[in-house]
Protein backbone atom coordinates (compact mmCIF):
# COMPACT_ATOMS: atom_id res chain seq x y z
CA UNK A 1 0.00 0.00 0.00
CA UNK A 2 3.49 2.61 0.12
CA UNK A 3 1.95 3.96 3.65
CA UNK A 4 4.17 3.88 6.37
CA UNK A 5 1.23 2.50 9.41
CA UNK A 6 1.96 3.98 13.02
CA UNK A 7 0.49 2.80 15.85
CA UNK A 8 -0.07 5.53 19.08
CA UNK A 9 -2.25 4.94 21.51
CA UNK A 10 -3.66 6.90 24.29
CA UNK A 11 -5.20 4.36 27.23
CA UNK A 12 -7.37 5.25 29.68
CA UNK A 13 -8.22 2.72 32.83
CA UNK A 14 -10.74 2.95 35.23
CA UNK A 15 -9.17 2.16 38.59
CA UNK A 16 -10.94 1.43 41.93
CA UNK A 17 -12.08 -1.34 43.89
CA UNK A 18 -15.89 -2.40 43.40
CA UNK A 19 -16.99 -0.65 40.74
CA UNK A 20 -19.60 -2.72 39.14
CA UNK A 21 -18.44 -4.25 35.82
CA UNK A 22 -21.38 -2.46 33.91
CA UNK A 23 -19.94 0.78 35.14
CA UNK A 24 -16.37 -0.11 33.78
CA UNK A 25 -15.09 1.86 30.66
CA UNK A 26 -13.50 0.13 27.95
CA UNK A 27 -10.27 0.95 27.39
CA UNK A 28 -10.11 3.71 24.94
CA UNK A 29 -7.18 3.84 22.13
CA UNK A 30 -6.43 6.40 19.02
CA UNK A 31 -4.80 4.35 16.03
CA UNK A 32 -3.05 6.49 13.75
CA UNK A 33 -4.08 5.28 10.12
CA UNK A 34 -1.69 7.65 8.25
CA UNK A 35 -2.16 9.85 5.53
CA UNK A 36 -5.17 9.77 3.17
CA UNK A 37 -5.03 11.49 -0.56
CA UNK A 38 -7.38 12.14 -3.19
CA UNK A 39 -6.32 11.04 -6.80
CA UNK A 40 -4.10 14.13 -8.41
CA UNK A 41 -5.29 16.84 -10.15
CA UNK A 42 -3.78 19.12 -12.51
CA UNK A 43 -2.57 21.53 -9.94
CA UNK A 44 -3.18 19.33 -6.75
CA UNK A 45 -4.69 16.94 -4.27
CA UNK A 46 -6.69 16.78 -1.32
CA UNK A 47 -5.12 14.87 1.78
CA UNK A 48 -5.88 14.06 5.25
CA UNK A 49 -3.88 12.63 8.32
CA UNK A 50 -5.82 9.99 9.69
CA UNK A 51 -6.85 9.07 13.47
CA UNK A 52 -9.57 6.32 14.11
CA UNK A 53 -10.21 5.21 17.45
CA UNK A 54 -10.46 1.34 18.29
CA UNK A 55 -13.11 -1.02 16.52
CA UNK A 56 -14.87 -2.07 20.28
CA UNK A 57 -15.87 1.55 20.93
CA UNK A 58 -19.49 2.10 20.77
CA UNK A 59 -18.98 5.24 19.02
CA UNK A 60 -16.49 5.05 16.12
CA UNK A 61 -14.83 8.03 15.70
CA UNK A 62 -12.73 9.15 12.37
CA UNK A 63 -10.48 12.28 13.33
CA UNK A 64 -7.26 14.51 12.01
CA UNK A 65 -6.65 17.20 10.17
CA UNK A 66 -7.73 18.16 6.45
CA UNK A 67 -5.25 19.51 4.05
CA UNK A 68 -6.21 21.50 0.52
CA UNK A 69 -3.14 20.93 -1.87
CA UNK A 70 -4.53 21.88 -4.90
CA UNK A 71 -3.47 25.47 -6.34
CA UNK A 72 -6.54 25.66 -8.72
CA UNK A 73 -8.89 28.62 -7.01
CA UNK A 74 -12.27 26.64 -7.49
CA UNK A 75 -11.48 23.21 -5.86
CA UNK A 76 -10.99 22.33 -1.90
CA UNK A 77 -10.49 19.69 0.11
CA UNK A 78 -13.33 17.05 1.23
CA UNK A 79 -13.71 13.68 3.38
CA UNK A 80 -16.32 11.79 4.11
CA UNK A 81 -16.49 8.31 5.97
CA UNK A 82 -19.19 5.45 5.59
CA UNK A 83 -19.88 3.36 8.22
CA UNK A 84 -20.40 -0.19 8.33
CA UNK A 85 -22.39 -0.97 11.47
CA UNK A 86 -22.35 -4.52 13.22
CA UNK A 87 -26.08 -5.18 13.63
CA UNK A 88 -26.24 -4.31 9.29
CA UNK A 89 -26.90 -1.60 7.37
CA UNK A 90 -24.04 1.26 6.32
CA UNK A 91 -24.30 5.38 7.39
CA UNK A 92 -22.49 8.14 5.54
CA UNK A 93 -21.06 11.01 7.70
CA UNK A 94 -21.58 14.75 7.40
CA UNK A 95 -18.85 15.45 5.17
CA UNK A 96 -16.08 18.19 6.35
CA UNK A 97 -14.55 20.15 4.00
CA UNK A 98 -11.90 23.05 3.51
CA UNK A 99 -10.54 25.56 1.66
CA UNK A 100 -7.84 26.53 3.31
CA UNK A 101 -4.16 24.95 4.08
CA UNK A 102 -5.33 22.96 7.20
CA UNK A 103 -8.73 22.21 9.36
CA UNK A 104 -9.30 19.71 11.79
CA UNK A 105 -11.96 17.00 11.39
CA UNK A 106 -14.30 14.96 13.54
CA UNK A 107 -16.68 12.37 11.71
CA UNK A 108 -18.75 9.91 14.21
CA UNK A 109 -21.14 6.84 13.66
CA UNK A 110 -24.00 6.15 15.25
CA UNK A 111 -23.00 3.20 16.93
CA UNK A 112 -20.50 0.10 17.06
CA UNK A 113 -19.16 -0.50 13.19
CA UNK A 114 -16.72 -3.49 11.91
CA UNK A 115 -15.86 -1.48 8.84
CA UNK A 116 -14.96 2.09 7.92
CA UNK A 117 -14.74 3.31 4.56
CA UNK A 118 -12.57 6.95 4.65
CA UNK A 119 -13.20 8.98 1.55
CA UNK A 120 -11.47 11.88 0.58
CA UNK A 121 -11.55 13.92 -2.29
CA UNK A 122 -11.07 17.20 -4.33
CA UNK A 123 -14.44 19.22 -4.35
CA UNK A 124 -15.20 21.55 -7.28
CA UNK A 125 -16.93 24.51 -5.24
CA UNK A 126 -18.94 26.14 -7.86
CA UNK A 127 -20.41 22.80 -9.56
CA UNK A 128 -20.80 21.34 -5.53
CA UNK A 129 -19.27 18.29 -7.20
CA UNK A 130 -16.76 15.72 -5.86
CA UNK A 131 -13.78 15.13 -8.44
CA UNK A 132 -10.65 12.66 -8.07
CA UNK A 133 -12.06 10.55 -4.86
CA UNK A 134 -9.94 8.00 -3.06
CA UNK A 135 -11.51 5.84 -0.53
CA UNK A 136 -9.44 3.62 2.37
CA UNK A 137 -11.11 1.06 3.88
CA UNK A 138 -10.28 0.43 7.51
CA UNK A 139 -10.93 -2.80 8.80
CA UNK A 140 -10.32 -4.40 12.45
CA UNK A 141 -8.15 -7.22 10.98
CA UNK A 142 -5.29 -4.87 8.56
CA UNK A 143 -5.05 -2.69 12.55
CA UNK A 144 -4.71 -5.69 14.23
CA UNK A 145 -1.92 -7.24 12.22
CA UNK A 146 0.10 -3.94 12.50
CA UNK A 147 3.44 -4.61 14.20
CA UNK A 148 3.30 -3.12 18.10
Amino acid sequence: MGKKHVIGAVLAFVLGAGVPASAEAAVTARIHWGPVKSSAGHSGHAKADVWVTGFSAETFTVSGTLHDRDRHRGHCAYIRARFHYTGGGTGWSRPSSTCSAKRSFRLTSDGEINRVDVKVCLYQIGSRKTLRCHVDAIKPEIIANWPQ
